[in-house]
């Protein structure tokens, strides 16, 4: 089939997205605004390289990808972009994702930086971008994510997935609901995968189905799209939920609320730094992490890990178990020391990856 030669990109990029530009919501104008726009997408993990695939694969122009992980075996099985020789290398997430996301296109720009982020670095790794995308693994990171976002003005998508189930939500700051809205309240934030124990359900306590996120980024790119060819006025304002394995899918509207912590009355408590659990040096090699806004169920938690991780002892106070090379300690209030390694962003990461964040 021939195309007419009275548009006004090049003919190559337009035999690329030909059958993108057909779509009557994005047409060769919206076309053109995805090469001109940006994004860079927080966290390389099953969200993060489903995503980042689509947006590339899309004509997203410029896209940065952030990430402090190093790929593992255990990866595989659903973080779309990485290889059985990237694990072998134990390759940085951001670097292999940069790698495979230049063979699929080579007009896209695309910069994959290893790094944590934190209220410290926060604003110069997002700052000139159209739009920040969500593919981190705790609300730590996610909420610090939304006070960036309000912060600078920018739209923002916020998703999450575990075991089968995943949620999204577009979040266009002074215009829809932000996720402190949805998710803030009296207590700590909350969502379908928290439990009784006082501790969320991770990937790597309850596991995690590819199909779950490979949903979830879909319904998130579409989002991102949306926001990025100027269909604004179609996207934002509902918690999106589906679950793969029961087949329910769900979808409502979130209000704004007039007194939110974030959206009205800019307390950014979290790109302030004041809401991270305070971490210090404990010892040779270890990492207290000084978190005490939870109440766990030590042996409800140690029911949970025991077949994910090795040597696992409880005895009411605390909660020991190890993951070589590491061994951690928990104790009843959400504190925590983390030994075999003096790497804040280490012990963040194993904490968030096995009690939550």
């Amino acid at each position: 089939m021939g195309f007419s030669l009275s548009y006004s990109m090049d003919p190559k990029s337009y035999e690329r997205y030909s059958r993108q530009i057909l779509f009557g919501e994005i047409g060769e104008h919206g076309q053109q605004r995805l090469l001109d726009a940006s994004a860079v997408i927080v966290g390389c993990g099953a969200l993060g390289t489903a995503l980042a695939n689509l947006l590339v694969r899309a004509g997203v122009g410029k896209l940065r990808i952030v990430d402090r992980d190093f790929v593992e075996p255990s990866n595989l099985q659903r973080q779309t972009l990485f290889e059985e020789s990237d694990a072998q290398e134990a390759l940085p997430k951001a670097v292999a994702a940069e790698r495979r996301l230049r063979l699929i296109n080579s007009g896209v720009s695309i910069e994959g930086v290893v790094a944590d982020l934190s209220s410290k670095n926060a604003e110069d790794l997002l700052h000139g971008f159209s739009l920040i995308l969500d593919g981190t693994d705790n609300f730590e990171t996610r909420f610090l994510l939304n006070d960036v976002a309000i912060h600078l003005n920018v739209p923002w998508i916020y998703a999450a997935v575990v075991a089968s189930y995943g949620v999204t939500m577009t979040v266009r700051p002074g215009v829809t609901a932000c996720l402190a809205c949805a998710l803030e309240s009296d207590g700590p934030p909350q969502d379908k995968s928290a439990s009784l124990s006082g501790a969320e359900d991770t990937c790597d306590t309850v596991g995690v189905l590819g199909a779950a996120a490979g949903v979830i980024s879909s319904i998130e790119a579409t989002e991102a799209i949306k926001l990025l060819v100027g269909k604004s006025e179609s996207a934002g304002g509902r918690l999106t939920s589906f679950d793969v394995w029961s087949g329910r899918f769900q979808s409502v509207r979130v209000a704004r609320n007039p007194e939110c912590r974030a959206c009205a009355r800019h307390d950014f408590k979290y790109l302030e730094g004041d809401a991270q659990p305070h971490l210090t040096m404990c010892g040779r090699d270890s990492v207290q992490i000084h978190e005490r806004r939870r109440q766990l169920d030590l042996a409800a938690l140690s029911r949970r890990i025991a077949p994910t991780v090795a040597e696992v002892r409880e005895n009411g106070f605390l909660l020991r178990f190890r993951v070589p090379p590491y061994e951690m300690t928990i104790f009843a209030d959400g504190r925590a020391i983390i030994k075999g390694t003096r790497d804040t962003s280490v012990a963040r990461s194993l904490y968030a990856r096995y009690i939550g964040a």
